[in-house]
């Protein structure tokens, strides 16, 4: 919370270039499948959350922009490529991975589900291991060091030591 009880959320791109912070009320958060969507996010669907009301603040670098659309801007981090903003005429949505906290903005609905891909609806039928339960990997991911940000905000990064 900020010093006037408004809520405070932090996040920012995967190599840490761009890192922003929205302070207030998000508003809805949702899934989006169309087609657009999909190539943005190289993923099945694009999960975003309205800023719009809310103060946002870029507080380290900005992202680059694609116009996708005679609509619409899609930030992304010109460094590592990860994908931050769906900005329209009605407002700019953040995606909701991008955030230090995502499992605190659960989506309420989804739109473009006519691009849905037919299995989509069934990915959570898959069966699920843990990562380490991969053991022809275990040794690899045993000395894994990862160099992407971590979820909160730093001084500076990256750091000047990388080993």
């Amino acid at each position: 919370m900020s010093l006037d009880n408004r809520p405070v959320y932090t996040g920012g791109c995967q190599c840490g270039a761009v890192r922003f912070r929205v302070e207030g009320a998000l508003g809805d958060a949702s899934v989006c499948h169309c087609r657009m969507c999909q190539k943005a996010s190289g993923n099945f669907y694009l999960p975003l959350v309205s800023v719009r009301g809310a103060g946002l603040d870029w507080t380290r670098s900005e992202p680059k922009r694609f116009r996708s659309s005679n609509a619409a801007l899609r930030g992304f981090c010109a460094e590592c490529g990860t994908p931050l903003t769906f900005e329209a005429t009605d407002g700019v949505a953040l995606a909701i991975a991008a955030f230090d906290h995502p499992e605190e903005i659960a989506p309420t609905t989804q739109w473009g589900v006519e691009a849905k891909l037919p299995y989509v609806d069934h990915v959570h039928e898959l069966p699920g291991e843990e990562t380490m339960a991969d053991v022809s990997s275990a040794s690899y991911l045993a000395d894994l060091v990862s160099y992407q940000h971590p979820d909160h905000d730093t001084e500076q990064w990256p750091p000047e030591e990388r080993s």
